[in-house]
This record gives structure tokens, C-alpha cells and sequence, in this order.
């Protein structure tokens, strides 16, 4: 039994030689594999290349829809042999899956990456020669991104060569919120090729190095041991791969076929509207795009393009210098106009240095509200005449709200907006809703003015009365008086304050005596001097709009009213525009009040 045994082994041991397994070269252009998971390259959409920059105004698109031209399993064979290539190009039918779908369904892509690489295949080529390594890795970006810079994979990979954040960072490209360099063109290709060449110099095998860069050197290692004998070979260790890394040898054998032998089926080559010759300049300011963009005349478009490795549209040059490709006609007109650009919206995009907690200039510090100011003022005034036992007659006076609305210009922002009507833009902001206060041209803001009484010019008087009681705010109308006392006891008419009324502050003599009930009437006892004085003063004066300027503004800095200046000028009730430059009536302040009180009673007969 023992002999039949060991017979039967040595027999099946001598049959061993005759059912060698195949060899390398067998392997190659027979396997097949139905689970293979193709790039994400190949989702990319071609209404999203559509939109690139460079392929609207660069290239002529061919707009004839052409058949499907497939070829034969024999013909991509004998043409991937013919290639002059370092690296193995075998053919095998995953990879005339890759091509038919290529050539098929795909052959829009293909037409926007032929039309892409004619720019940025000239960096790849330059970058890989520099490197010494082989010159159809060029086309690895087409798996990897469509050849788009701003692509982004499920798993954070970024670029036209899909680098992952530790990757790119252990190859020394900066990554922050600012700037991403494996979106740079330039830097990503030239890492790209020092790190398939550091891969090359591991495996001895392009096509292992190649499925490194897809999986990481771990994985390639890993499916090396499981195979074992000392297999090297990216074929031979195909099955122990990772299910994306068997198909990206083969997608990247049919990239550089289709890219090659396109025309041979029915795929349109393309054509350049003009050639995009650019240049660079190391730039060491912070500066935004659109100051270049709007000093240049260049398209904001086409610098994002040109320069996809700013995520902001930001180049932070005051942190250290960073390289702003531009085209090569408008390098020297960056150089001759640095200045220009540097001072163009500066405040629109000028960032503070230093803020010091309650400063002026911080928007979100709490300020001194005109009532806090107020108060300050009446507390001074009453701590120096405390020893009199004289009190201030204090009003809080009533304030009168006035929504404008407001639109916004070209090149304006909150800031200037809010510097042009004297309010803060925080309450810019809050009246508007706005969350992150970014406005444009075309937008309509509410603006809220308040007008009161300045309370410097409350006269005050020596009383042994209480002080009243200070009215209720009241948004809705203007008083220009204080509530006389509460009529408890029988209260001198000296000992009630006044306050004049705005159009009259000017005019108001600080040092003159309290007045009686019967100075009130205006009809008699009136010095000479002045009626003198209010007969100069009835006088119009003109005066030159500004920019900046309202009616309201230039009305309140000459003591007068809107309504006044309407009707000085001829102007209607509606009519609120005035020009640069134009000259207007300011008229006297005894027409003012008239003007004011026609304006007031008519408000009453309407009412009625």
C-alpha cells in the first residue's frame, strides 16, 4: 500500500513539468477581469470641462457630431506595439475595455482633455525630461483628473496628479487656507515626476511604480509577499492587487492610445483660437485677483485659470513670494503698474494688523451712543454748579427716524456706505439682515437716520424746584422744548429751561438772561441788533454739492430742513437728487421755520 502510495507521487510529481503555468508574456494579453473598478476620471462630467476657461476662449470646439469608430482587438494591439515607448504597453482585453469606453461613450472627454493637454501637456513634458524619466507619463493625469486642476477625488486627492494631503506634504507643497500647490500646474508635475522616479528606483518596473502611485508603495508590497517566489512583475501580482490599481495599468495603456491614435476614430482633433503663451512673476505683496484684474483689463477667469493653487483668490506675497502666472503680454504691465494695483480697493481688501479691544475703528466694540454722550455732558455740567444747588434742566430729547434707501454703486461695500451716512456697519447689517455683509452693485439697503438735539445747547437756570421728570422717546416728531415742572406747587416762569430749536442753535445768544413768558412773544420788545441780525441771516446763501453729499446732510449742517431746501430750489417734495457739483439755495433759517411749519400743519389738515 505504502509503494502504490509514494508510486502515485513520484508519478504525479513527474507530471508537474508538462502543466507548467503559463509565462508572463501569456499572461499579459490573456487575462480578464469583470470586476475591475474603473478611475474616477472616467465619471467627470463634460458639461463641467465645458465651462473651463481655456476651453471657451482658447479652442475652437467642433460642434459636428461624428460616428462611433471602434476598433478591432487586432489593430489596438499592433498599434500599442508600434508606439515608441519605455514603458510596457501590452494589450490584453481589460485593456480594450478601457479603450472601447474611451472611444465610445466617453469620446466627448476625450476631445475637451486633447483639447486641455494642449496647454498643460507642454508643462508635464517639460517637468518629466528635467526628471529623466519616460515622456508618456504624461498622460497619467488623465486617469487621475481628466486633466483638470481643480479636480478633487471622494478621498481628498487634489490636482491634475490627484496627490493626497500627506503625500503632498512629505514632497514639500505648501497646503493651506490659501494656497493648495497641488493645484499648481507647474509644482505638481515637477513632484509628480520625482516621486514616480523615487517609486521606479524601488520597484526596477514602471509599471509597479505606476500601481504604487495609485495604492502607495504599502499595498504593491504587500500583494509581492502574498505572491511570493520573488515575482516583480505587475502582471504576475495582478490578483492580489487592490480591485482599482489591477484596472490603472490598464486605463493608463488605453489613455496613451486613445491620446495618440484618436483620429483613426472619427474623433475630431482640436483647434487653437489663439495661442496662450504665458510667463511668471514672483510677486511679494498681498494682493486679490480682482485689483489685478480690474487694473489690467485681464478677465478674473482667466488669472484663476492660469493660477488654480490660490483657493481664495488671494496671493498672500507678504508671507513669503509666490509665483502669478500671467499672460506673457501682461507681465511687463503687472511690473510697470504694481502700485496701481496695490492701491486699487485697498480698504475693500486691507486687513487690520492690530485691534485694540474698545478701539473706534473695530465695528464689533460697543460705542458711545449719542444718549451715553449726552449723559456724560449733563454730568459735568451738573458736578460744576453742584455748590449752587442748580440743577440742569436735561431733556432727553425726542429723536425723529428716517429711512433712505440706498443703492449700492459699482465698487462700493459696507464700509464706505456706512462712512457716507454716519452710522456703523454693524447697524448696516442688522437693519438689512445681512449675514456676512458682502453687497453689490444693484443692492438696496435701508438706512436709518436720527435726528436730535444738541445738548450743549440746553440752557440751564438756578431753580428750587424738583427737577421734571424728562419726557418719553418718541420717534415720531421732534421737540424743541422741555415739559414745564409738574404743577405740585406754583413754580416760577424762570425756572423752566428751553432748548432752541435746531435751526436756530447758531444763532442763540448762550450769555443772555433767562426769559419770561411774555419775552416768548416775538412781536414785541425786540432789540434793534436784533432784527438787524435776523433781517442779514433772511438772505439766501448757495452753496456747491459735494461728493457724498444729501439733502438731509447738507440741510443739518446749515441749520435747516430738507423741506426748506425743497422749497428754495423748486424743487418737489419727492425730488431728493441732487448732482456733483451742482449749486443749490441754502435758504434762511426764519424760512426754514416757516417752511418747517407749513410742512407740519399740512401733515395735521391730512390727518383730519
Amino acid at each position: 500500500m505504502k509503494k502504490t502510495v509514494i508510486i502515485l507521487s513520484l508519478t504525479l510529481l513527474g507530471l508537474l513539468p508538462t502543466a507548467a503555468a503559463p509565462s508572463i508574456l501569456d499572461i499579459k494579453h490573456s487575462i480578464t477581469d469583470d470586476n475591475i473598478v474603473p478611475p474616477e476620471s472616467f465619471e467627470t462630467k463634460t458639461r463641467e470641462l465645458e465651462e473651463n476657461f481655456y476651453l471657451q476662449n482658447f479652442v475652437v470646439r467642433d460642434g459636428n457630431s461624428r460616428d462611433e469608430r471602434l476598433g478591432t482587438s487586432r489593430d489596438y494591439e499592433k498599434r500599442l506595439a508600434s508606439m515608441p515607448t519605455e514603458i510596457e504597453m501590452p494589450y490584453n482585453s481589460i485593456v480594450g475595455k478601457y479603450i472601447d469606453m474611451y472611444l465610445g461613450r466617453r469620446r466627448g472627454l476625450v476631445a475637451d482633455m486633447l483639447a486641455l493637454h494642449g496647454y498643460y501637456g507642454n508643462i508635464f513634458l517639460e517637468e518629466l525630461l528635467k526628471e529623466g524619466v519616460p515622456t508618456e507619463l504624461q498622460y497619467l493625469p488623465v486617469i487621475e483628473s481628466a486633466i483638470n486642476p481643480n479636480a478633487v477625488s471622494r478621498v481628498g486627492a487634489t490636482g491634475l496628479w490627484q496627490f493626497m494631503p500627506a503625500t503632498a506634504k512629505g514632497l514639500g507643497m505648501e497646503i493651506n487656507s490659501l494656497v493648495d500647490e497641488r493645484r499648481d500646474p507647474r509644482i505638481s508635475s515637477r513632484n509628480a515626476a520625482r516621486y514616480l522616479k523615487q517609486l521606479y528606483n524601488i520597484y526596477d518596473d514602471w509599471s509597479l511604480a505606476i500601481a504604487a502611485y495609485n495604492c502607495g508603495p504599502g499595498n504593491v508590497n504587500k500583494a509581492l509577499r502574498r505572491a511570493g517566489g520573488g515575482k516583480k512583475d505587475f502582471w504576475q501580482i495582478y490578483n492580489y492587487l487592490p480591485k482599482e490599481t489591477r484596472g490603472y495599468v490598464p486605463a493608463f495603456i488605453a489613455a496613451n492610445y486613445v491620446m495618440t491614435y484618436y483620429g483613426k476614430h472619427n474623433i475630431s482633433p482640436t483647434v487653437l483660437r489663439r495661442q496662450l503663451v504665458t510667463d511668471t512673476i514672483k510677486v511679494n505683496k498681498r494682493v486679490h485677483f480682482r485689483q489685478i484684474a480690474d487694473v489690467l483689463n485681464i478677465p478674473v477667469e482667466e488669472i484663476r485659470m492660469l493660477n488654480p493653487q490660490y483657493r481664495q483668490d488671494i496671493i498672500p506675497g507678504n508671507y513669503r513670494p509666490y509665483t502669478l502666472t500671467l499672460p506673457k503680454q501682461q507681465v511687463l504691465s503687472y511690473l510697470m503698474s504694481e502700485d496701481a494695483i496695490l492701491a486699487h480697493d485697498a480698504d475693500l481688501y486691507a486687513r487690520r494688523t492690530t485691534v485694540e479691544p474698545g478701539d473706534e475703528t473695530n465695528e464689533a466694540a460697543a460705542l458711545i451712543d449719542e444718549t451715553g454722550e449726552r449723559n456724560l455732558s449733563a454730568l459735568g455740567r451738573q458736578s460744576s454748579n453742584a455748590t449752587e444747588n442748580v440743577t440742569v434742566a436735561m431733556a432727553t430729547t425726542a429723536e425723529q427716524v428716517q429711512q433712505l434707501t440706498h443703492t449700492v454703486g459699482r465698487g462700493e461695500n459696507i464700509k464706505d456706505i456706512a462712512k457716507r451716512y454716519g452710522v456703523s456697519a454693524t447697524d448696516i447689517k442688522r437693519w438689512n439682515k445681512l449675514r456676512r455683509g458682502k453687497v453689490k452693485e444693484g443692492d438696496r439697503l435701508i438706512i436709518e437716520q436720527r435726528g436730535s438735539v444738541d445738548p450743549d445747547q440746553v440752557r440751564t437756570v438756578t431753580t428750587a424746584s424738583a427737577v421734571p421728570a424728562p419726557p418719553r422717546r418718541d420717534t415720531a416728531r421732534k421737540t424743541s422744548e422741555v415739559p414745564a415742572p409738574p404743577a405740585r406747587e406754583k413754580a416760577s416762569s424762570a425756572s423752566r429751561a428751553e432748548v432752541p430749536a435746531p435751526a436756530a442753535r447758531k444763532s442763540q445768544d448762550k450769555s443772555s438772561k433767562p426769559q419770561t413768558t411774555a419775552s416768548n412773544n416775538k412781536t414785541k420788545n425786540k432789540p434793534a441788533d436784533k432784527k438787524r441780525t435776523q433781517q442779514a441771516s433772511a438772505k439766501p446763501k448757495t452753496y456747491k454739492v459735494k461728493s457724498g453729499d444729501n439733502l438731509e446732510k447738507i440741510a443739518k449742517a446749515n441749520g435747516t430742513t430738507v423741506a426748506a431746501i425743497q422749497q428754495a430750489n423748486g424743487m418737489k417734495k419727492t425730488d431728493t437728487r441732487i448732482n456733483i457739483g451742482e449749486t443749490i439755495k441754502i435758504p434762511a433759517k426764519a424760512t426754514a421755520k416757516k417752511a418747517t411749519s407749513k410742512k407740519k400743519s399740512g401733515t395735521k389738515r391730512r390727518r383730519r
